[in-house]
């Protein structure tokens, strides 16, 4: 009885013991998104719209950074939305600045491998052009708006996180969402 149990005992861990290893799949993170919830940006501005409550507005800080300039940060999500303003006072046309936009977009063509741009009539009659970047692009979204005579918003949706933007799926179409509201409320006080 004792042999036939060491026996089996022997042959059981022959057996479990092999080469064919396989590794287990790394799992996903679990993202909790908050209920949107939308407050105005203060008056000090040229331009209005609501932006999320989950948000933090700054004054730009970027090298290049020009007065009216924003980024409003999801600590959240690690996200910052970078809006740049022009007004067209007749120092740089729309077809400059609308170059310029698309330029910058246009940046991102290395690592992209999909770019879909839709132009999107807004509650507020504005209109609004829109662009999703696919791929591991370090903006997966960014828009302008115009009213086509006086003034040009325009912003890009940024991480700073080394997660991939698949994984971050759920954390982009949330941001979009807020993107989209911010476009509807959008009102120009020049």
């Amino acid at each position: 009885m004792r042999t036939a149990c060491l026996t089996l005992i022997f042959f059981g861990l022959l057996l479990g013991c092999g080469q064919n290893y396989l590794p287990k799949p790394k799992g996903f993170n679990r993202i909790e998104l908050p209920e949107a919830t939308y407050r105005p940006l203060p008056d000090s501005l040229p331009y209005a719209f609501d932006f999320s409550s989950h948000a933090m507005m700054y004054d730009d800080t970027s090298w290049i950074s020009e007065r009216y300039w924003i980024d409003l940060y999801y600590p959240v999500f690690d996200a910052h939305i970078q809006i740049t303003y022009k007004e067209m006072d007749g120092k740089a046309t729309a077809d400059e600045i609308l170059d310029d936009s698309y330029r910058l977009t246009s940046k991102h063509n290395v690592k992209a491998y999909a770019i879909e741009e839709k132009i999107v009539v807004l509650n507020s009659g504005n209109v609004a052009s829109v662009t999703e970047l696919e791929g591991e692009v370090p903006s997966p979204f960014q828009f302008h708006i115009t009213d086509s005579s006086k003034n040009f918003l325009r912003g890009a949706l940024y991480f700073q996180t080394a997660e991939k933007n698949d994984s971050l799926a759920p954390v982009i179409t949330y941001l979009e969402n807020d993107i989209m509201h911010l476009l509807n409320t959008v009102k120009w006080k020049q």
